[in-house]
């Protein structure tokens, strides 16, 4: 099957210019311009821009969280992907105690196959530091799932002691892999949602006054320094707060292997959502949550400048009116997580580019190039170049898009940023050189994406 699309203004990290691209059983064959060759279907991109598919290193699709599950299954949400851009994710397997990391990894195998529309990986999450543990993470990695995911929150449920997390900090720095960090005291937060509770305050506002900035700021630059003690690279996810990331850069200024990713709604939303009136604030209840609008441009511009090199949406939705409602009379009930992997690619292009933040080669970067390098998918994924898969996103810069939960592919029953008009709008989507999005036409098979076995972590 040969594709030729014609006329593109082709967008990478690093280059800008206009040229067609042949695609050959679903990988870039040639680039160029006027290329003299037929193809059983030709595609007319002038005037739009194609950028590489999106990746959104860190979704939880199917994930099981206080008695309920999160609203997208593997259909669902990678549909909702090829709609808003992204082409590839990494979903996060569950190490429940006392099981095993390949009972993990089997799990959710299962939970994607014959659903994934788009291509997907898997990070697994540690909850035990035992010695068995330990050693399993290398047969994880000779599977192609070479990054891991430790917690300083949720104790009792997957938070490890500081001790746990150096031992696997030393063997993820043995055996090439990354250690990602959810970094929030969660020992002190358990207090404060104790005091909370115990003076009648109820509303979900007080999930976040209950998690301040000060937690996350802390616990990152302990792990950090951990991580600096046990010779091994540490990757912050949903950083949200100017205290963390201070922490950040101020180790990748002394040389340190740091780095980290921040979200969408960190910076977009404020914790003026959680004072929306009656219940509605339950919808931005997230770990960590929603920061004074202060904050905001302290990320776009750590984003900007590299001290930031990831935008993931820590996707994991749950319905209002079945699943927040759980936590109508204590915040600390409340399933975390918001929707956002169909939003994620519009509103960085927005916020970014039309805002002249910072140009389209970083948001590129930001969205596509830079977490396919930090995840072991580069150069197969997360750019446009001869070998590489043909994942392709045609987006109109003269576009615009205007979004609502009814007509989002997200299986939530509210949108984030409702009512919210984004510049630029996602046309056609390729995955491995197939059409599957085309409009508002969605033409991939369920199950067709597959798993990606990733390479050994590489100092960015």
């Amino acid at each position: 099957m040969k594709t030729l699309i014609k006329n593109g203004h082709i967008v990478t990290a690093v280059d800008d210019y206009h040229a067609d691209i042949l695609i050959v059983d679903g990988v870039v064959e040639m680039v160029g311009r006027n290329l003299p060759v037929t193809a059983d279907q030709e595609i007319d991109a002038d005037g739009i821009l194609v950028l590489p598919g999106g990746i959104d290193a860190h979704t939880h699709f199917d994930m099981p969280f206080g008695g309920t599950m999160s609203s997208d299954d593997f259909l669902t949400g990678t549909r909702a992907c090829a709609f808003g851009g992204t082409t590839t994710v990494v979903d996060f397997a569950i190490q429940s105690r006392g099981h095993t990391m390949q009972e993990a990894l089997e799990t959710w195998l299962e939970k994607a196959e014959g659903k994934a529309t788009i291509d997907y990986s898997f990070h697994m999450i540690v909850s035990e530091a035992s010695s068995e543990r330990l050693r399993e993470m290398q047969t994880m990695v000779d599977q192609g799932v070479t990054s891991f995911k430790m917690f300083t929150a949720y104790p009792g449920v997957f938070m490890v002691d500081d001790g746990g997390i150096f031992r696997a900090l030393q063997r993820s720095g043995e055996i090439g892999a990354l250690m990602a960090m959810h970094a929030e005291n969660g020992s002190v937060i358990d207090v404060l949602v104790e005091q909370a509770l115990a003076r009648g305050e109820t509303a979900p506002k007080y999930h976040a006054l209950t998690r301040p900035p000060e937690m996350e700021g802390e616990a990152t630059h302990r792990v950090i320094t951990i991580a600096d003690i046990a010779r091994a690279p540490i990757y912050i996810v949903h950083l949200s707060a100017s205290q963390a990331l201070d922490a950040v850069m101020a180790a990748r200024d002394q040389g340190h292997s740091v780095y980290a990713e921040t979200c969408p709604q960190y910076l977009f939303l404020s914790y003026d959502n959680y004072e929306e009136p009656g219940f509605a604030g339950a919808k931005y209840v997230m770990s960590p949550p929603l920061r004074p609008r202060e904050h905001q441009e302290r990320l776009w511009t750590a984003l900007k400048r590299n001290d930031l090199q990831v935008v993931s949406t820590d996707h994991c939705p749950f319905c209002m009116k079945d699943q927040k409602v759980l936590g109508q009379d204590n915040f600390a009930k409340i399933p975390n997580g918001a929707p956002g992997v169909e939003t994620r690619m519009s509103l960085i292009y927005d916020g970014a580019v039309s805002q002249n933040r910072f140009s389209l080669n970083r948001f590129v970067e930001v969205t596509s190039t830079g977490p396919a390098k930090m995840f072991g998918l580069f150069p197969k994924k997360g750019t446009i170049a001869v070998g590489s898969d043909a994942d392709l996103v045609l987006f109109d810069p003269q576009g615009s898009t205007t979004w609502t939960a009814k007509t989002a592919h997200m299986r939530v029953d509210y949108n984030p940023y409702e009512g919210r008009t984004t510049q630029g709008a996602v046309r056609m989507v390729l995955s491995r050189g197939e059409v599957i999005v085309d409009g508002q036409s969605f033409l991939g098979q369920n199950g067709r994406g597959e798993f990606q076995k990733r390479h050994r972590f590489q100092i960015q």
